[in-house]
């Protein structure tokens, strides 16, 4: 065989084995976004403190919980992000064009901030294949004009699983299927996917196309149903399985890292992050 041959058939073999991106690269500090912080955090931090906060931790990405109160400092967030080299990569939404959501997409057209918007769908148990489809195309209708308002200004809607028939991974992406739409995707929690854990894999397959970030916690069979829904990464004992599933799966989206507690926010995410540490030296061998 000619080198010549052989260099195009070793390219073609190449190209023919999927890509999976390495743990190193998967969960470094740069690929990391910061969830579940504004309204959980013991210290009440301010905009300010908030993203220094982040910047000291090496975060490069940040997601964005807020409840009314917060409404007034929208702006001081943004120029906070800024100034400590923090991107707002994603914004909780929400799920209808309501006073609130004309308020942020303002604000982030002012700012010139293109992100993710995080938005829930909603409903309960869809017992029949019509009362699905049903649903299904009551959502996609939902979720529409969010989409092509988010769109208008460069921004994207990334349906969000919080549990229930809006949660299951092949709902959500009925959903996006349904719409159709460029600038929609899925987020996806391991907090509130606790049901899932058994066929993890297949629901990564399932949603792997429209898949733009994983939040990951520290996970146990069943944590859910004995007060251990969100554990320090590294202590579930199911935390090393799952980062390798996450990873073999061919995923290459942004990985966020949970406060979700009544903690001071710093040391709950320092936790995370050095639990995240020690398990990614040990997947590298795997």
């Amino acid at each position: 065989m000619s080198l010549h041959r052989f260099a195009f058939c070793y390219l073609a073999l190449l190209m023919a084995v999927p890509f999976v991106r390495s743990a190193e690269s998967l969960y470094s500090r740069d690929n990391l976004v910061a969830w579940c912080i504004v309204p959980f955090d013991a210290k009440k931090r301010g905009p300010e403190e908030r993203a220094a906060m982040l910047e000291k931790l090496g975060f490069k990405h940040f997601a964005y919980d807020w409840r009314a109160e917060h409404i007034p400092t929208f702006d001081a967030e943004i120029d906070a992000l800024k100034k400590h080299n923090v991107e707002l990569s994603a914004w909780w939404f929400p799920n209808a064009l309501n006073k609130d959501a004309q308020t942020i997409l303002s604000v982030l057209e002012k700012h010139g901030v293109k992100t993710q918007l995080w938005v829930m769908c909603a409903g309960g148990a869809t017992p029949t294949d019509d009362e699905r489809k049903s649903r299904i195309m009551a959502e996609a209708a939902k979720i529409r004009p969010i989409a092509e308002a988010a769109a208008k200004i460069g921004c994207s809607v990334e349906l969000y699983n919080h549990g229930g028939w809006n949660g299951e991974p092949e709902s959500m992406v009925a959903i996006a299927e349904e719409l159709r739409a460029q600038n929609v995707g899925i987020i996806y929690n391991l907090h509130h996917g606790h049901e899932h854990l058994n066929r993890l894999p297949e629901a990564l397959t399932k949603m792997l196309p429209y898949l733009h970030a994983i939040n990951i916690n520290g996970m146990t069979l069943g944590g859910d149903k004995k007060g251990e829904k969100i554990l320090v990464v590294g202590t579930g004992d199911l935390d090393l399985s799952l980062l390798k599933t996450i990873r073999d799966s061919g995923y290459k989206g942004r990985i966020g890292i949970l406060n979700h507690t009544g903690e001071d926010a710093e040391t709950r995410l320092k936790a995370n992050l050095e639990g995240l540490d020690k398990l990614v030296v040990q997947l590298e061998t795997k």
